[in-house]
């Protein structure tokens, strides 16, 4: 099988491993992998940000570039939502909703592609840590079913999943409130921090880049001791 990649244009240019990591993970599980340079941005932060006219015009140029009936696979649950949730609102009974259609139809986040579609459950990861997992809020999945990147976590070798006994409260930067309100996504990412100091966890373990990035920033800030990674990447060690 032949796959699309769709790199988010902050991927491509503050996390570059999680790209590569990606690469390696499709080709691991026997795709063949197509990466049309032409892609820029999907348009997500002018959409939530209220600029809806030049979400369109990003808008137009991915789904044009993106229409040979190909899966395409992306390791960014922002990108992946934009395009299911954000982009109806803009081409819906337009002059490109077939076009638009094909691409919402087609568009995967990494670890749900992996578990959906190729099946994946043991990737043969090693990677030794003590976790835990935070799912993005972009992509809300059935509540009452484990999350495509946990399935896959599970199968890791050396990983110690936990879960905190405190509620579970969101890192803080969904919906732009980054852009919007410091002081507010800030201190939602400090809370996030208090509840996994109950689990006794070293690791964060996330399938979305934005959110990598503010906690990240945050752990900066603060000289706390934890460490935030992709998916992706706890997927692509120990079997190479």
């Amino acid at each position: 099988m032949i796959v699309d990649l769709y790199i988010p244009c902050y991927v491509d240019q503050y996390q570059p491993e999680i790209a590569r990591n990606t690469l390696k993970l499709l080709q691991k599980v026997g795709c063949g992998v197509n990466y049309n340079i032409e892609q820029t941005c999907c348009g997500q932060p002018a959409f939530e940000d209220g600029f809806r006219d030049a979400c369109k015009e990003v808008g137009e140029k991915l789904i044009r570039e993106f229409q040979d009936e190909r899966y395409i696979v992306c390791p960014g649950p922002g990108c992946v939502k934009t395009i299911r949730n954000y982009y109806p609102a803009l081409f819906h009974n337009s002059a490109m909703h077939n076009e638009y259609k094909l691409v919402q139809k087609n568009f995967f986040e990494l670890s749900d592609f992996l578990v959906s579609v190729m099946n994946a459950s043991d990737i043969g990861a090693v990677y030794k840590a003590k976790a835990v997992v935070h799912d993005s809020c972009t992509l809300p999945g059935d509540q009452a079913k484990e999350s495509a990147q946990l399935t896959l976590l599970r199968k890791v070798k050396d990983l110690e999943i936990v879960e905190p006994l405190d509620a579970w409260p969101g890192c803080g930067m969904g919906g732009g409130l980054d852009r919007k309100n410091e002081a507010l996504t800030v201190g939602m990412a400090e809370e996030f921090f208090k509840s996994i100091s109950t689990s006794g966890a070293d690791t964060i373990i996330t399938n979305d880049p934005l959110c990598l990035m503010h906690l990240q920033g945050v752990i900066n800030k603060k000289n706390l001791s934890l460490k935030v990674i992709h998916v992706a990447e706890v997927l692509a060690s120990g079997w190479e």
